[in-house]
């Protein structure tokens, strides 16, 4: 049997290429270049999704196409310049890591899988179609705006699952809204004032979907705790907010910048530092325990926000939901409604902020996130629409998942768990745009993608290779 050497240096190549969301340029230029140098087939939409074609081994034609469904693009955290700033890879205890950054396993090792499957003529399968999406971390738009015509295959093997023991077979649908909230810079006061810099550091952070139900701190919750706790008890003024890393990722740091009048400052370093070091220990003591907060002198600012717009970020913070908002009744220990809130940023004229909305119940997402942009508008807000997902559930009983499920336990040993998850998959659109496509996502053991801790099992890849091989040759009989 082919052994995974290939894909690990393929997911070696991937990685010297930048590929944040949005800005796949580069990566899908590789992917072309990857099927001419094999002679192959291939198609590129204007959202830059690429889908490979390879005939059936010979003897094989007959059988149905198949196609291997992966995305391009990365969450991006830990970086600086995520368009230039390089992956370094080193393998530790049989997990595969990176350096201060996130790994960008989720999805670059099944994209390489599937680009190994293409290369090697030993393997045995149908005709195969891989498809690589665009901009699956922050929008989906790829997915989203893919043409009828665009695919043919409507058997799907996804290998974007995080968890190895499970056929992902259904999947929460997603909303993500950008809200702006108008704000006014004016001169920093003058007089006698002192600057600080508020820190909230050292989170687990995670996937806002995956992870939401672990008791994760995200930072969003202590910045406005301490914000609204001074807001009544000190002249103060914010410069910047920076809160979260990525869009699709539990905040797990925070940065304000703001002045007092000088009187107030030592009382406010101690009160205010060890007042929300001890609520954190308190309560993520267990859960996220690392996560704290350190107060210091910085330089000053020339310029600070109106109070209105702090005012109004402030009240929809209190008021829209942030974490699991409700537990599935008919899926055990499986949330079925969550929001989080990824990303907040004071810019020049407006402090920006996202919410990731998920539900295996289309209508409660769109009744969520329909309300919390009612929150934002009823404080003055904007809100735009990025992204609206739709929840996909597969038959557990159809013989694709059945030949899945056998593949495992033939080749492993052991049966996977069939599950739905609540994380979004392209699916929803797939379904959508290609009646009756079946699917079955799998991959190896992912752990804290979207953070700079995410790491993948090498054995895991090895058993999810051998595990693709053999199911590819079923399906070409």
């Amino acid at each position: 049997m082919p052994t995974t050497e290939r894909v690990f240096q393929i997911f070696k190549e991937l990685n010297q290429i930048p590929r944040p969301s949005h800005h796949e340029e580069r990566v899908a230029d590789y992917l072309c270049q990857f099927a001419e140098r094999l002679k192959l087939d291939y198609k590129r939409d204007k959202q830059n999704c690429v889908v490979i074609s390879k005939p059936a081994t010979p003897g094989h034609k007959g059988a149905e196409p198949i196609v291997l469904l992966n995305h391009m693009d990365m969450v991006c955290v830990g970086m600086a310049e995520p368009l230039s700033d390089p992956i370094d890879a080193y393998v530790e205890n049989g997990w595969m890591k990176a350096r201060g950054t996130s790994l960008g396993a989720d999805n670059g090792i099944g994209l390489s899988m599937a680009l190994a499957v293409l290369e090697d003529d030993s393997i045995q399968h149908p005709a195969l179609e891989v498809m690589t999406t665009t901009n699956e971390e922050d929008g989906m738009s790829g997915a989203a705006n893919l043409s009828e015509d665009f695919l043919k295959g409507r058997k799907v093997i996804n290998l974007d699952s995080e968890d190895y023991d499970t056929i992902t077979t259904g999947a929460a649908g997603a909303c993500l809204q950008f809200h702006r909230i108008p704000l006014q810079r004016k001169p920093a006061p003058g007089g006698k004032r002192r600057w600080y810099r508020i820190r909230f550091e050292g989170g687990l952070g995670g996937h806002s979907g995956v992870d939401i139900n672990k008791g994760r701190c995200s930072a969003v919750v202590p910045a406005w705790a301490i914000l609204a706790t001074i807001y009544n008890e000190y002249d103060f003024d914010v410069a910047s907010i920076k809160i979260g890393e990525a869009n699709a990722s539990i905040a797990s740091s925070a940065e304000i910048i703001l002045t007092i009048p000088s009187g107030e400052g030592a009382e406010f370093v101690k009160q205010q530092q060890e007042m929300m070091n001890e609520w954190l220990r308190e309560e993520y003591g267990n859960s996220d325990p690392n996560m704290h907060c350190t107060i210091e002198k910085c330089e000053a600012q020339e310029t600070v926000i109106n109070p209105e717009a702090l005012e109004a970020l402030l009240t929809c913070l209190e008021q829209i939901p942030q974490g699991v908002v409700k537990m599935s009744e008919t899926m055990k220990d499986t949330v079925e409604t969550s929001n989080n809130v990824g990303r907040i940023l004071t810019e020049n004229d407006h402090i920006f902020v996202s919410t990731h909305t998920r539900s295996f119940i289309d209508s409660e997402m769109e009744a969520l996130s329909k309300d919390i942009a009612n929150t934002f508008k009823a404080n003055g807000a904007t809100t735009e629409l990025v992204m609206s997902a739709p929840a996909w559930q597969e038959d557990q009983h159809s013989a694709f998942l059945k030949l899945t499920s056998d593949t495992f336990q033939d080749v492993l040993g052991w049966r996977p768990r069939m599950v739905a998850m609540h994380f979004v998959l392209e699916a929803g659109f797939f379904v959508q745009h290609y009646p009756g496509i079946q699917m079955a996502s799998i991959g190896p053991r992912i752990v804290e993608p979207h953070s700079t801790s995410e790491r993948v099992e090498l054995k895991t890849i090895d058993d999810i290779w051998a595990v693709l091989i053999e199911m590819l040759k079923r399906l070409s009989a």
